[in-house]
């Protein structure tokens, strides 16, 4: 059963659909539901299934509608997002033919002649407090029943059109998938929050910074600083927060630095550099995760980010406020399991390289990975045992960084392990021609703009200079996209799995437990003790499953490390 929701001025319309997006000959005419009706009515929908599977719940934005049913005690299994699932079909090389990606009018972000990095966050959603109380209040109500049934047709006759050569099709369904159980994944994680000790915090910004200032005043522990780098560099009124006053101050007394970054302030033997560089070290930890933030972001015992799926153009995700993807060393002690429960941390251990060798079917790099580490596998047959070596050349090929010691590595990597060399090089090469490259499910890089075009057809030496340099800086790009895209891929896979198999336990009434928190290749699960257990075999059945679905029976592991812990500071 396909179920769409949508935003009208007298609450919500709710529609049946074919899977491709007609309305449903014998369902009954949409329905207008009042918004206060319609927690009911989506949760006895959702648990009615009438074909034994439950609906999938169509709607314009995750964000928009899901937060406010978690709200109200409803979680759901399924659900479409049109708007991740239309980035996707819009750039994707699978349906670059299809009439829909022609009429996208989807363009390059950013600068034009650089290749983009972050797709903008979209716009914060609406009062979601509101949603289910003031019948004028919905999400994205300029948009119509009409119009998100249109664009979902839309958009099942652009995947029904692409070949099924190479298993394309099903590859990006899987993607589309993947994704929209993403966009709910993070609205869960957002509603569950992050266990958060406030008073553990506390403790640790007093060991780090001394007690709670005033409003406006530094920590004693930052002030004591200032002033002894006052009395170091001779300059009474020195404020280490303004870079210009730092930038004057440093230069009359002879330390000549173009900025105030760590690595060039530490070629300095001057005596102010190592109260500096603590300040700034200080600094950074009050104005990121010190008390105000704490005030800010952490309530009743929980942290609770805004998560932005897709927020990266490789399918990477990104945050909206309180750095919930930065989570600092320093405070990861205030990250505590509630009493009778744990955390139970795991990531995927070197994910992007173990994708590289199932991308590119390195028999020789494959037979290194059966090693549980990696890079150890590859030293022992190119690098003479010298993992340090094996990981920077590695490394080097997947970013591009192939000059200084890892371009000296680079041919030992390459006559070792030629196809997984060649693949990325391909990558870059692809990119540097002004191509597009595609990740395993089927994501495919933002093409570059016409002016890079224009670019790259320049006149004279210095214009072709440039060119070159801007070719090569997106060869960089694409050369990595195509790894990191590809592991954000497994990673979808991997979370809508364990969401899966954690629903099925709670179902059975074996364990109550959440996932809390996602990092590109790590997810932490917050769980009763005695569950641990059961959660660490959904975690590892999970990333097994992602495996298979992504490549197959391919003779590669993808181990994932785990640590059941009290808090998050012992997890590594």
């Amino acid at each position: 059963m396909y179920l769409l929701l949508a935003a009208h001025p007298q609450g919500v319309v709710l529609q049946e659909l074919t899977q491709a997006g007609q309305p449903r000959p014998s369902a009954p005419e949409p329905r207008l539901v009042s918004t206060g009706d319609l927690p009911g009515v989506v949760q006895e929908l959702e648990h009615r299934r009438p074909d034994g599977q439950p609906p999938r719940w169509i709607w314009h934005r995750t964000q928009d509608w899901y937060p406010a049913l978690l709200a109200a005690g409803i979680e759901l299994e399924r659900c479409y997002d049109l708007n991740l699932c239309g980035n996707i079909l819009a750039f994707s090389r699978f349906t670059a033919d299809t009439d829909y990606a022609m009429n996208a009018g989807r363009t390059p972000v950013e600068d034009p002649l650089l290749p983009p990095r972050v797709l903008q966050p979209p716009p914060p959603p609406a009062d979601q407090g509101a949603l289910f109380e003031d019948p004028a209040a919905g999400p994205e109500s300029r948009h119509t029943a009409e119009e998100l049934r249109a664009e979902y047709a839309a958009q099942q006759v652009a995947l029904a059109a692409v070949s099924q050569e190479e298993n394309q099709r099903n590859r990006l369904q899987l993607l589309l998938a993947a994704e929209s159980a993403a966009a709910m994944i993070a609205a869960e994680m957002q509603h569950a929050g992050v266990p958060w000790r406030k008073d553990l915090h506390e403790e640790i910004l007093a060991g780090h910074l001394g007690p709670r200032p005033p409003m406006g005043h530094r920590p004693a522990k930052l002030e004591a600083l200032n002033q002894e780098l006052r009395g170091l560099l001779n300059s009474s009124t020195l404020n280490p927060d303004s870079p210009q006053d730092l930038m004057r101050a440093l230069h009359r007394n002879g330390i000549e630095v173009k900025s105030t970054r760590k690595w060039e302030l530490s070629e300095s033997s001057h005596p102010a550099i190592e109260p500096l560089l603590a300040y700034k070290r200080l600094s950074r930890l009050h104005a990121a995760n010190g008390w105000a933030w704490l005030d800010a972001w952490v309530d009743n015992g929980r942290f609770r980010p805004e998560y932005v799926v897709g927020g990266v153009v490789s399918g990477r995700w990104a945050s909206r406020g309180g750095g919930a993807l930065q989570i600092p060393r320093q405070i990861r002690g205030a990250v505590h399991a509630d009493p009778g429960c744990k955390l139970i941390v795991a990531d995927a251990s070197q994910l992007e390289p173990r994708v590289l060798v199932a991308l590119a079917r390195d028999p020789a790099m494959a037979e290194a990975a059966r090693d549980q580490d990696l890079y150890a596998g590859v030293a022992a047959r190119g690098f003479g045992g010298d993992r340090a070596k094996a990981k920077m050349a590695l490394l080097g090929a997947m970013y591009g960084a192939t000059s200084g010691e890892a371009g000296r590595l680079m041919p030992q990597l390459a006559k070792t392990y030629p196809r997984a060399v060649d693949f990325v090089e391909q990558a870059a090469r692809t990119g540097e021609a002004g191509g597009t490259v595609t990740t395993r499910l089927g994501r495919s890089s933002p093409p570059p703009s016409e002016r890079w075009f224009q670019s790259q057809r320049s006149a004279t030496a210095e214009e072709q200079r440039r060119a070159e340099s801007i070719a090569r800086s997106r060869g960089r790009f694409t050369r990595n996209f195509v790894v990191q895209g590809s592991a954000a891929d497994w990673a979808a896979c991997w979370l809508a799995e364990l969401r899966r198999r954690l629903r099925t336990l709670r179902t059975d009434g074996q364990v109550n437990a959440e996932l809390v928190f996602f990092l590109h290749d790590e997810v932490m699960v917050h769980a009763p003790s005695e569950a641990v257990e059961a959660c660490i075999a959904a975690i590892e059945d999970a990333a097994r499953a992602a495996k298979e679905l992504l490549f197959g029976p391919i003779p590669v592991e993808f181990p994932v490390s785990v640590a059941v812990v009290d808090s998050y500071d012992n997890a590594k």
